[in-house]
């Protein structure tokens, strides 16, 4: 086993071994500073890197699988992480084991990530029965799904049996978390005048269950009245699976109350799910959504990548730019070297 060190994408020196089965070994017994080393390595963006973390993975994945994946998303101000929190302790209290990833927006300038989850989760980060990892986009949507897939299976491999995926905001990379878990939770507000401002709709009907956070004090009848609206809103809308309706919830972060009742529909749905085979195609599914995700990943790498595309990209561009060429004939030129190699 010979020691290896590079540059992650933060800067930090990363030490590393060239033999997977000291990941894998380790990932298995629960070792928290093999895991995290992994979880590092898989985010490396040195080649090197890169092809060791494929083999680690590729031996954990038979021990992957078995946990309850979960997306969860809202809109800002929303009590994301203090909902994540609240609902992670209450998880650890009945017995699981909670993995907590966080798509963690990083700065397109220095590399580096702007969040930090475990000073937002500061009671549930200090617990032996959870981990919490933010996971940097890099600013790519493709980043966000290898790396947060690769981290799921490793967690699972180290017997985490809840995962949680939180996504910052509400856009395109809930769209991607929503195709890797079984779960998807939308978080909203009431009170904040119109009741379906700054959600998508496309987000709405991926949604599993919607909850209304911060039901508490003064808010609950507003609570309640949005309930309504949102219920009418998610009836008019298409849902994919023929065995679940998605309903619409409300709870409170701060005073515990309706997570329960969230925890027994997220149960409830997996049951239904599990019993119609939907889960099964669901994830059989992912697993091929990753596939090609990672196909077009490498594709793109490989064009970059390519000398001649290299030697030709800067003279198209001015061209497209100054109007002289179609953006159709220049990017037909442009793949036509991608075909050749």
């Amino acid at each position: 086993m010979t020691p290896a060190s590079g540059i992650g994408n933060n800067g930090s020196t990363i030490m590393t071994s060239d033999d997977p089965q000291y990941y894998i070994k380790g990932v298995l017994g629960r070792n928290r500073r093999i895991i995290a080393k992994t979880i590092t390595l898989i985010e490396s963006s040195l080649p090197a890197h890169q092809e060791l973390s494929k083999l680690i993975i590729d031996g954990l994945l038979p021990h992957s699988g078995k946990a309850v994946r979960l997306g969860i998303t809202g809109v800002p101000g929303v009590g994301k992480s203090t909902f994540i929190e609240s609902f992670g302790l209450d998880l650890i209290e009945q017995g699981h084991h909670l993995g907590v990833l966080a798509i963690d927006p990083s700065s397109k300038k220095s590399g580096g990530s702007v969040m930090g989850d475990k000073t937002r989760m500061e009671k549930l980060s200090v617990q032996d029965k959870a981990f919490i990892r933010p996971s940097p986009s890099g600013g790519t949507l493709g980043g966000v799904a290898r790396k947060t897939r690769e981290t799921m299976v490793v967690c699972e491999a180290a017997g985490f049996d809840v995962i949680i995926v939180e996504t910052m905001g509400v856009g395109q990379s809930e769209i991607m978390v929503a195709s890797m878990v079984d779960f998807f939770l939308v978080l909203m507000l009431a009170g904040a005048g119109d009741e379906l401002q700054g959600i998508k709709k496309g987000v709405l009907e991926l949604a599993d269950a919607i909850a209304i956070n911060k039901a508490d004090g003064d808010n609950i009848e507003k609570a309640k009245e949005a309930r309504k609206e949102y219920q009418t809103a998610m009836n008019l809308l298409y849902h994919t699976s023929p065995v679940w309706t998605p309903p619409v919830l409300t709870c409170s972060a701060i005073t515990k109350k309706g997570l329960d009742e969230i925890w027994k529909i997220i149960q409830e749905h997996r049951t239904k799910l599990t019993a119609s085979g939907d889960l099964d195609e669901k994830r059989k599914q992912q697993a091929l959504d990753w596939m090609w995700s990672l196909v077009e990943e490498g594709l793109r790498e490989n064009f970059y990548r390519n000398s001649a595309v290299q030697k030709l990209l800067p003279k198209i561009t001015a061209k497209v730019e100054k109007g002289k060429t179609a953006p159709t004939l220049a990017a037909a030129e442009l793949l036509k070297f991608l075909q050749r190699s």
